[in-house]
């Protein structure tokens, strides 16, 4: 065979083996399962659920409400001061008082007379009431009121104000949460936080929670 039969047979062979990778880097692509999002619905940074389910609607809250495979009924609207909401089809449902899933189950409710088995969801994209704040009292240098940032911990919160003061008996500190069960204290050590680096102590912090720091016994 002369060289030119040698090099059309190799051609050949090698227009057969890409066309059998293509197709079978086609076959692993059609595998793969592909994800729609709804028009209109831009990805979110991940949500502190325990904390939007603690966290109780107050006026002036503005709430991004999701409607699942119908984006027409998507809205962000604010808490007007008369503690209700309106949004497409659902109009002057109360909202204050409320966690965000019960605002939207309640909101299922209106809009499974338009929308066949609806899916609501309610997330709290910007709080202004006092629920949206950690407060921090006692020895800080600046013990305030700061506004809750999802995924804030206690050493957030410290930095914030300033560190603690000189007179701080960092490792009584404690945490005050309100929930549906009461009152609950967790304490925390700020000096082996800040001092020794222990991590263990760096408390994932909720809306509503109440920083204190003592006094230092003399």
């Amino acid at each position: 065979m002369n060289s030119s039969g040698r090099q059309n047979r190799f051609m050949r062979r090698l227009t057969r083996i890409l066309v059998l990778a293509c197709a079978g880097l086609l076959a692993a692509c059609g595998s793969a399962p592909v994800v729609h999002q709804p028009d209109n619905v831009k990805a979110s940074a991940p949500v502190d659920l325990a904390s939007q389910n603690d966290y109780i609607i107050g006026t002036g809250d503005v709430l991004k409400i999701q409607v699942l495979r119908n984006p027409d009924l998507n809205a962000e609207v604010p808490v007007r001061p008369d503690g209700k909401i309106s949004t497409p089809l659902v109009n002057d449902v109360v909202a204050v008082g409320k966690s965000p899933t019960q605002l939207a189950r309640d909101m299922e409710k209106v809009l499974g007379e338009f929308v066949r088995a609806p899916t609501v969801s309610v997330i709290v994209s910007r709080s202004t009431g006092d629920q949206g704040k950690v407060k921090v009292v006692g020895q800080a240098v600046a013990p305030k009121a700061v506004p809750y940032r999802n995924g804030m911990t206690v050493m957030d919160l410290v930095i914030e104000v300033g560190g603690l003061s000189q007179f701080a008996a960092g490792n009584r500190a404690k945490i005050i949460r309100l929930n549906s069960s009461g009152t609950q204290e967790i304490h925390v050590h700020l000096n082996d936080l800040f001092n020794k680096g222990k991590i263990s102590e760096n408390v994932m912090l909720r809306p509503g929670d109440i920083l204190v720091i003592p006094e230092t016994l003399f």
